[in-house]
């Protein structure tokens, strides 16, 4: 091998661990994460409205499936 090629790639290792380097640094300076969460319920009040109420949802959900079926089953009077 040639000193010239030793040289390189020694230069490129150096180079590399260096870059290596900064990047762990610059990565370590950000910010931590805020993990303070604050989470508010309201169970009390009548704000929440008609949609939170999860009955309606349960039989508006079951009148669609019916009005789909009803419609898929046809009057079964057609001819194929």
């Amino acid at each position: 091998m040639k000193p010239t090629q030793i040289l390189s790639k020694i230069q490129l290792a150096v180079l590399t661990l260096m870059m290596n380097f900064a990047f762990v640094w610059t990565s370590a300076q950000e910010k931590a994460a805020d993990l303070k969460v604050d989470v508010n319920v309201d169970k009390g009040g009548s704000s929440a409205g008609i949609m939170s109420n999860p009955i309606l949802w349960v039989a508006g959900a079951l009148i669609i499936i019916l009005i789909v079926a009803l419609a898929a089953r046809g009057n079964g009077n057609s001819r194929a």
